[in-house]
C-alpha cells in the first residue's frame, strides 16, 4: 500500500535592494532555515550586495530583478508578483529574522495561516530600542495565493508603503522579533529620516496635502513628546531621547517641504 506524500508549503522571501552589503547578508542569512526561494528586485547595486544574493544559489531559488528604482510601492509590488511558493515573507534589505521569529513563522506556515504581523524593533550598536518607536506591528507574511487572487497588496503612499490583505481574513502577531538594523549612528539616522521627510513630501503634495504654519509649529513638538512621552522611549537612555528628536525632525522637515512647495505654487 501506497500513501502520496503531503506537499511540504515552501516559502518565499522577497527582499527590495540596492548598496546594501553592510546588512544584507545578515538578512540572508537569517532566512537560509526557512526559505526555499529569494526574490531580489535590486535598483543599482555597485557594491558587494549582488555577491552576497548570488551566494544564496547554493541553498535555494534566486530570482533576481534588476530594474531602476520605481518607488516604494511599486518596487515591493513587483517583487510581491514574483514570487511563486506557497507562501511570501516581505524583508527589506536591513531586517534580519531574529531566531525566535523565523520559529514562528516556520511554524505559521504548517498551521496554515493566511497571513501574518511581525513587530519590528530597531537595533541601536547591537541593543533592540524596546520603546522608540514601539510597538510596530507590521503585516509581513502572506499566502502567496491571495496575492494571485488579488486579495493582498502592498498600498500606502512613499515612502510609507505596507502590505494589506482583505478585510475579514485573520492577521495574528507572530512571537519573536524582526530586527530592523537601519542605521549605525543617529546622525546617520537623520539624513536618511531628511530623505524619507522628502520623499513622503513630495508623494503627499501630489495628493492633494498641504501643510500649514501652524502644522509646522505644532507637529515636530508633537512627534518629539509621542516618542518620549506616550512611547517612553525615555527608557531606552540617551539613544530614546535621540530618537524623540529624529522623530520631530522628520517631522519638521515634511512640513517644512510641504508648506514652502506651497507658497511657491501661489
Amino acid at each position: 500500500m501506497t500513501s502520496e506524500r503531503a506537499h511540504q508549503p515552501e516559502l518565499s522571501v522577497m527582499i527590495p535592494c540596492r548598496n546594501n552589503e553592510r546588512t544584507m547578508g545578515r538578512v540572508l542569512d537569517s532566512v537560509k532555515g526557512i526559505a526555499s526561494q529569494l526574490v531580489v528586485v535590486d535598483s543599482g547595486s555597485t557594491d558587494a550586495t549582488m555577491d552576497l544574493v548570488n551566494a544564496c544559489r547554493d541553498w535555494c531559488e534566486v530570482v533576481l530583478i534588476q530594474t531602476h528604482w520605481r518607488g516604494f510601492v511599486r518596487t515591493k509590488q513587483l517583487a510581491l508578483a514574483a514570487c511563486s511558493r506557497d507562501y511570501t515573507l516581505w524583508l527589506d534589505s536591513d531586517e534580519p529574522v531574529s531566531e525566535e521569529l523565523a520559529g514562528s513563522i516556520h511554524s505559521a506556515i504548517e498551521r496554515g495561516v493566511a497571513a501574518a504581523r511581525v513587530n519590528r524593533m530597531i537595533e541601536y550598536k547591537g541593543r533592540l530600542l524596546t520603546h522608540a518607536w514601539q510597538p510596530e506591528h507590521r503585516l509581513r507574511l502572506v499566502k502567496t495565493e491571495l496575492v494571485r487572487a488579488g486579495r493582498a497588496r502592498f498600498a500606502g503612499v512613499d515612502p510609507h508603503d505596507y502590505l494589506e490583505v482583505d478585510r475579514g481574513i485573520n492577521v495574528p502577531l507572530l512571537d519573536g522579533v524582526l530586527v530592523h538594523d537601519s542605521f549605525e549612528s543617529f546622525s546617520e539616522h537623520l539624513s536618511n529620516q531628511l530623505r524619507l521627510a522628502r520623499a513622503s513630501a513630495d508623494a503627499l503634495y501630489d495628493a492633494g496635502e498641504r501643510s500649514s504654519a501652524w502644522r509646522l509649529m505644532t507637529s515636530p513638538p508633537g512627534a518629539f513628546l509621542k516618542q518620549l512621552i506616550l512611547k517612553r522611549s525615555f527608557r531606552d537612555g540617551y539613544a530614546g531621547w535621540l530618537a524623540a528628536a529624529t522623530s520631530a525632525t522628520h517631522a519638521m522637515c515634511k512640513h517644512m517641504m510641504l508648506f514652502e512647495r506651497r507658497h511657491m505654487k501661489d
